[in-house]
C-alpha cells in the first residue's frame, strides 16, 4: 500500500532529481524533540515493569485520559490496528473517509466486511465505526458532542467507535475523546512519533475503558514497547514547556507555507499544522515538477487532484521549496501561452 515517506519509491520515480529529497510527503513534524543521552540499561536490559508504569502514567496526564489504568502503550499505533477492530465480533465496519486507508486494511485483517462511507451519519449502522479526528489528509474535524453520541448509540447494541487522534496534539484538544473512555464503546488511538517527531522510535497509545485496555495489553504481551521509546516518552511527553512552545512554531510555519503557496496561485483547501491539504485540477503537474526538482509531496493514486505536504525542515528546504515552485509556475505560465497561439 502506497504511503508516505518512502524515499525509496521517490527515487523510483524521480531517478534525476537532486538529492537529498526534501520529503514533505509525511506529517511528521521535522523539528523533532531534542535527542539526550540514553541510560545503557535502556539498551542492555529488557524493559523494565516499573519503567513501563512510568510511561502509561504520563501519557495519561498529557493525553487527559482518565489515569493510566485507561492507557495502553505499544510499538506503534499501527500494531494496534487490527487489535483493537476485532475487540468485537465480526460484523459491519464503517470508515469515515477518504482517510488513512490502513484502517480499513486492519478492519479487514480482523474479518469484519469493510465500506468507507461519507456521511457521518452512516456511521450509526456500523458495528465498528472508525473516523480519523482531524482527519488525514483533509483535517476535518469532527466536534466532541456528535462523536460521543455516536459511541453511546454503537455501545448500547455492543458495537464499538474508534477514534484515532494521531494529529490531535495540534488539533482542537476541546474535541478530544480521551478524557471519555472509560464509558465503554469506544477506543481513542494516539501516536508519539508525529508530534514529536520522532516516528523511528515506534511509540503509540490506544485509550481505553480499564477492561478493554487491560484485554489490548495483554495481547501484546510483555516487553511489547523498547527500552529507548520508553525513555523518550516519558520524557517528551512530559515535557509541556516544550510542547506548548512546538505548537507555536508549527502554527507559524504552517502559515508561512499557506503564504508562500498562496504566491503560485495554490490555495490550502485544509490540513493541520502538521501538513497542509491540496485540491486543485493542476495538483498531478505540481506533484511532477518538484519530484523532478528533488521535492516528495504526498499524491493520492485515487484522487489525482488531491496533495499534501509537510513543513520544510531547514531555511535551504524553504529555498528549494520555493525555487521548484518558481519553475513550476513558469513552465505553467509557458504551456499555457503556447496554447493559446
Amino acid at each position: 500500500m502506497d504511503h508516505g515517506g518512502s524515499l525509496g519509491r521517490a527515487r523510483a520515480l524521480f531517478p534525476q532529481a537532486p538529492q537529498p529529497f526534501v520529503d514533505l510527503s509525511t506529517g511528521i513534524n521535522p523539528h523533532s524533540y531534542p535527542l539526550f543521552e540514553l541510560p545503557a540499561t535502556a539498551l542492555s536490559r529488557l524493559p523494565e515493569t516499573a519503567r513501563a508504569c512510568d510511561l502509561t502514567e504520563v501519557a495519561a496526564v498529557a493525553y487527559g485520559a482518565p489515569s493510566a489504568a485507561h492507557i495502553v502503550a505499544a510499538p506503534g499505533t499501527q500494531i494496534l490496528l487490527p487489535r483493537v477492530a476485532s475487540l468485537i465480533a465480526k460484523g459491519r465496519a464503517l470508515v469515515l473517509g477518504p482517510t488513512y486507508a490502513e484502517h480499513a486494511r486492519a478492519a479487514a485483517i480482523a474479518g469484519h466486511s469493510v465500506a468507507e462511507v461519507r456521511d457521518f451519519d452512516a456511521l450509526a449502522e456500523a458495528d465498528l465505526a472508525i473516523v480519523v479526528n482531524p482527519n488525514n489528509p483533509d483535517g476535518r474535524v469532527i466536534a466532541r458532542d456528535r462523536l460521543l453520541s455516536l459511541a453511546a448509540t454503537l455501545h448500547a447494541r455492543g458495537g464499538l467507535l474508534v477514534v484515532d487522534e494521531a494529529f490531535m496534539d495540534v488539533g482542537p484538544r476541546e474535541h478530544s475523546l480521551a478524557g471519555e473512555v472509560g464509558q465503554g464503546g469506544l477506543v481513542v488511538l494516539r501516536s508519539f512519533g508525529k508530534f514529536f517527531g520522532l516516528a523511528g522510535v515506534r511509540l503509540g497509545f490506544a485509550l481505553a475503558d480499564p477492561r478493554t485496555a487491560a484485554r489490548l495489553d495483554g495481547q501484546l504481551g510483555p516487553w511489547a514497547v523498547a527500552g529507548p521509546a520508553l525513555e523518550y516518552g516519558i520524557r517528551a511527553l512530559g515535557d509541556h514547556d516544550w510542547q506548548s512552545a512546538m505548537r507555536t512554531t508549527l502554527a507559524r510555519e504552517a502559515a508561512r507555507l499557506d503564504a508562500l503557496f498562496a504566491r503560485f496561485g495554490i490555495v490550502v483547501a485544509g490540513g493541520t499544522t502538521l501538513f497542509r491539504y491540496l485540491s486543485f485540477a493542476g495538483a498531478a503537474t505540481l506533484f511532477s515538477a518538484l519530484g523532478h526538482a528533488g521535492i516528495l509531496l504526498r499524491h493520492f493514486t485515487d484522487r489525482p487532484h488531491v496533495l499534501r505536504s509537510g513543513l520544510p525542515g531547514s531555511e535551504l528546504e524553504w529555498e528549494r521549496l520555493e525555487a521548484a515552485l518558481d519553475g513550476w509556475a513558469r513552465a505553467d505560465d509557458a504551456m499555457a501561452r503556447e496554447m493559446k497561439r
